[in-house]
């Protein structure tokens, strides 16, 4: 008998003060985050008169990565409010966003998900393992980079790229494919 009193004590205790949580959130980064991704956005806008839709395959990373594309849907970086948003169909994508190196495994849904997706499509190659196999290059059970199953547009380096190196590298994307057809 003697927990209950401390137990209701608490209980009482935390049903008027309110939970313990952060006022605010964080700061948002002062290096032109929102300005990057607006620009994405106004360039997604402008070349294809509509938002930017991407799908993300895995295709045998650590997750470090997909920790990074996580970190960009965050209410930090948001990037729905800028009309980039991820999709969970090829058949609806403009972009594949590669992560980790390509396994054996992995190498048939990979090309399977590139056949899908309609033109034009472009895929990006995120971090260093998506590039060439990374410190996984050389194993038996990986192929190499995402280049040797499906022809990649544009590679953003990192182990694994920040959120900032991922909308540069998508703008840049944007950008090239703007470039090219004037």
């Amino acid at each position: 008998m003697p927990l209950i009193p401390p137990i209701a004590s608490l209980l009482f205790r935390h049903l008027f003060k309110g939970p313990y949580t952060m006022s605010g959130g964080p700061e948002p980064a002062p290096d032109g985050v929102a300005e990057l991704a607006a620009r994405v956005g106004e360039a997604a806008r402008a070349r294809l008169g509509r938002s930017l839709s991407i799908r993300e395959v895995d295709a045998g990373s650590c997750n470090a990565c997909e920790l990074e594309i996580h970190a960009v849907n965050n209410p930090v970086y948001d990037l729905e409010r800028f009309g980039i948003r991820f999709v969970a169909s090829p058949r609806h994508a403009d972009v594949l966003l590669v992560t980790g190196p390509v396994s054996l495994n992995m190498a048939e849904a990979l090309k399977r998900t590139y056949d899908a997706t309609p033109a034009p499509k472009w895929v990006v190659a995120m971090g260093d393992c998506a590039r060439d196999g990374g410190c996984f290059a050389g194993s038996y059970a990986v192929l190499g980079g995402a280049h040797t199953v499906v022809p990649v547009d544009l590679h953003i380096p990192g182990c694994p790229p920040g959120p900032l190196a991922l909308l540069a590298g998508l703008l840049a994307l944007l950008d090239s494919v703007s470039a090219e057809q004037r």
